[in-house]
């Protein structure tokens, strides 16, 4: 097996967590950030003052200006469905002037063939314009589902190359909803607000404008209409845009149950918690149902208002017509197709206040769709950066570390260590005294607040990103399989890699004594790896970062749900990769007694770094939890921490005794 073996893959979408993401847990190359960097970014938890003042600018970006730059290749699709509505307006326009003289020139008259051809032309412009609306039809879906196509898929690219700080400020509900409900809103718009959009304009202006050539005097009906329905819209408008985003916020909290309850089903189970979920459930989709009566029922507030308005335009215009037939200054004809116009007018103002209310909501996910996409990463990727790890030695020189810009504390605070290439580092600490976020540094999912963090004798700011995260391999207590097969998930590590690779890692991860138990490299994990217990699953994840051949691999108390015997054949097999810097974070004692360097941290820094003997002898916060967990489970006495001290042998402890001894208890009975 090749340590120089590179690989590429699409990163996976970022959990929002506070640890590693699943696209380093799984040895997934994260999202290649092609943006130029100036320098080394300088983070503070990664949220710097320039990124937020970036952020505030790239969300004031225009709502059109975001939606037109992502049409791409379906802009002229766009422009045609324009140019559809805008012929089928301009052909029903004519409609009412044939009508009128069909019933003046030709009823009236008994000239059969004025009815004729001016009948013909009516079917031929209906026909046209039936046409022009087909093709609006065909035009505008198509531009509506490929903007929401490449909205999606940009939305996607931006959300990978996040950094963790990037993701802490979004829930991971609300990001789904980005994705799908908001574009499913902007789709919508494009796909059903287009022809209103333009129709309503033309019909109205041209309504108007054809109207007072017919009469004059009838005209005036329209302005004395047309203050009160556009008053009822402006109200109708500033209420309803506040309850969408209401609406937009009650759907996140329905997604964010929604993930929580599957994800955590078997547990629902097993507390006999059905009824409290369903409650919860409840609770949050009457809140949504609130929201959205609040809001539709505000929405349709404008069809009563305009109806209203229909109705009294209509009698006005029959009082008035009716008395200027009988004076003989309005022909029959003339008042038919006026009414006609009437009908295209209001309908025009009953389109152009549904565009209002539907552009109210788009806009609405359009401005949280801009978020996301002016969203820029904290952590970059620089130009021309080292694409070659030269060796897993490991440097960190006077590093500060807090994960927001306003923290009141440093989660690390002025840690300065540094591990040979090759060697075999134990961390031991407290909840909370920084363990995972050290190593998150080494990987650069977050930078330091201060001081330098370099790997190969480089600092990591000066890697490209991609090429940094191949290097280092990270194994969670936590980790996440994927649907499908054994083989699909190990591949995740090296998609090139042989079924001998596969097994060799599997051999070293412990994987091979459960393998043909779960059908082999082919048998199915179930969808985030139901199929296997907790243990098996750390040692799957062991084995698929092992197929990264990193410079660095990282273990977070990934064996904690293994036992003692095959925690000490993993690392067994682990000792044998001598060119790999392996970091081994865990709680237990024994799984870090036989490292090169054991580093103890307390609240945030360095307590004390040395061998074991030297930290029995020299930590009282490593004696104490060597005493805790060793000689305290030990009742008989056997090898103290002041025997080790002294120099005496414990045999029980050492790695091939308890492989052994951990052997003699499992063996069956005779």
């Amino acid at each position: 097996m090749s340590k120089d073996t590179s690989y590429r893959v699409g990163a996976s979408s970022a959990e929002k967590t506070g640890v590693i993401d699943t696209a380093a847990t799984t040895g997934a190359t994260a999202v290649n950030v092609t943006a130029a960097t100036t320098g080394a970014t300088v983070a503070t938890g990664g949220v710097t003052a320039a990124h937020v003042a970036a952020t505030e600018k790239g969300v004031a970006l225009s709502d059109i200006k975001v939606l037109a730059s992502h049409f791409g290749a379906y802009r002229a699709d766009f422009i045609k469905s324009g140019l559809c509505v805008f012929a089928e307006s301009v052909l029903e326009l004519f409609i009412p002037f044939l009508m009128a003289r069909i019933v003046d020139e030709g009823i009236m008259h008994g000239n059969l063939q004025t009815v004729f051809v001016n009948g013909i032309a009516m079917v031929a412009f209906a026909l046209l314009a039936m046409g022009a609306g087909i093709g609006y039809a065909r035009f505008s879906a198509r531009a509506a589902m490929g903007l929401g196509a490449r909205l999606r898929e940009d939305e996607f690219a931006c959300m990978q190359g996040f950094a963790f700080a990037n993701l802490d400020r979004f829930d991971t509900s609300s990001l789904v909803t980005r994705l799908t409900s908001d574009v499913t809103i902007i789709q919508n718009a494009i796909a059903m607000g287009t022809r209103p959009f333009m129709r309503g304009p033309i019909m109205l202006i041209m309504g108007v404008f054809l109207a007072c050539v017919m009469s004059p005097e009838l005209a005036f009906v329209y302005f004395a209409v047309l203050p009160f329905l556009a008053l009822c819209l402006f109200f109708i408008v500033t209420r309803v845009s506040p309850l969408y985003q209401a609406l937009q916020g009650s759907m996140d909290k329905i997604n964010e149950v929604l993930q929580e309850d599957f994800a955590a089903i078997r547990a629902i189970k097993a507390y006999v918690r059905e009824g409290f979920v369903s409650d919860r459930f409840a609770t949050v989709n009457a809140a949504y149902a609130k929201t959205a009566t609040r809001t539709f029922g505000t929405s349709v507030m404008n069809v009563p208002a305009f109806q209203a308005a229909m109705y009294v335009a209509n009698v006005a215009i029959l009082l008035f017509g009716g008395r200027m037939i009988m004076a003989g200054t309005l022909g029959v004809g003339e008042l038919t197709g006026f009414m006609s116009y009437v009908l295209l007018i209001m309908n025009s103002l009953m389109m152009i206040s549904g565009v209002f209310l539907l552009c109210a909501r788009a806009i609405t996910s359009v401005h949280r769709i801009g978020e996301i996409l002016s969203e820029i990463p904290v952590i970059k990727s620089p130009q021309d950066g080292l694409t070659k790890v030269p060796d897993g030695s490991i440097a960190l020189k006077d590093v500060s570390f807090k994960y927001s810009f306003d923290a009141k504390e440093d989660v690390l605070d002025d840690i300065t260590l540094s591990f040979a290439a090759g060697s075999t580092v134990g961390i031991l600490g407290g909840t909370g005294s920084g363990k995972t976020t050290l190593v998150q540094l080494i990987a650069r999912l977050y930078d330091a607040t201060t001081g330098t963090v370099e790997v190969g004798g480089h600092d990591v700011c000066a890697y490209d990103l991609a090429s940094l995260r191949d290097a280092v391999a990270v194994v969670l207590q936590k980790n996440v399989l994927f649907s499908g097969t054994v083989r699909d998930n190990l591949l995740w590590g090296n998609p090139q890699a042989t079924d001998a690779e596969l097994l060799e890692a599997c051999r070293i991860a412990c994987v091979d004594e459960f393998l043909e138990r779960i059908g082999g490299l082919d048998g199915d994990l179930g969808q985030g790896g139901v199929n296997v217990s907790g243990g098996q699953k750390q040692r799957l994840c062991i084995a698929r970062a092992l197929l990264k051949h990193p410079r660095i691999i990282v273990f977070d108390d990934s064996t904690s749900a293994v036992d003692m015997a095959t925690d000490a054949k993993i690392r067994a097999g682990l000792a044998d990769l001598g060119d790999m810097t392996k970091i081994i974070i865990a709680q237990r004692v024994n799984s870090v007694m036989e490292a090169d360097q054991i580093v103890v941290l307390d609240n945030g820094r360095v307590h004390m770094t040395g061998t074991h003997a030297e930290l029995l002898a020299q930590s009282p916060i490593y004696r104490e939890l060597y005493e805790s967990q060793v000689h305290g489970s030990n009742p008989e006495g056997h090898d103290s921490a002041q025997d080790l001290v002294s120099g005496e042998k414990n045999d029980v402890l050492s790695v091939p005794a308890v492989a052994e001894g951990e052997g003699h208890r499992r063996a069956p009975k005779t």
